[in-house]
């Protein structure tokens, strides 16, 4: 919470705030915590924790995903940003939050290696436009500063020199 409170108060988007959420669960899964089938669970569970301690994450529109997660994201959404008074007022049902913690008990931990998430990373970055990628590019432009600017284009010409097979040009 702690971090994501910080990011928020250096301007960065609510979906930076919510990553720090994701990491936690990622390391909850990959220290044996509890389990997931995928990697893309455990993504799921992260967000919808960011969204319930009151991050700005709105719910995918639809047609981006199924009703039912829509449903479940909304629903979170609001248990986050409804007062305190009201949210305080209802709390978590013990037999089902233990039925929640066993069942996530008993899936592997596979699912948080590094090769689950870069594969979950490939397929999600297919999926993303060119028009997408490019406005990606330009608010980087904006946001980054020469430095790290002139960092990642040198990381990108080495991953490109790499993949291609040959040697990069400066190191």
């Amino acid at each position: 919470m702690e971090r994501a409170r910080r990011a928020k108060a250096r301007g960065k988007a609510p979906s930076t705030q919510a990553g720090e959420f994701v990491r936690e669960e990622i390391e909850h899964v990959r220290e044996g915590k509890h389990g997931a089938r995928s990697a893309k669970q455990a993504i799921a569970i992260g967000l919808s924790k960011a969204r319930r301690a009151g991050v700005d994450l709105p719910p995918p529109a639809p047609g981006k995903t199924s009703s039912k997660t829509r449903r479940s994201a909304q629903r979170d959404y609001e248990k986050g940003h409804t007062p305190r008074a009201a949210a305080a007022r209802k709390s978590p049902s013990p037999r089902r939050s233990r039925a929640t913690k066993a069942a996530l008990k008993r899936e592997g931990t596979a699912a948080a290696s590094h090769g689950a998430l870069a594969r979950q990373a490939h397929s999600a970055a297919t999926r993303r436009t060119r028009a997408d990628r490019s406005q990606a590019a330009k608010k980087a432009v904006r946001t980054k500063g020469p430095a790290a600017r002139s960092a990642a284009a040198k990381k990108g010409a080495r991953t490109r020199a790499a993949r291609s097979g040959r040697k990069p040009a400066h190191r």
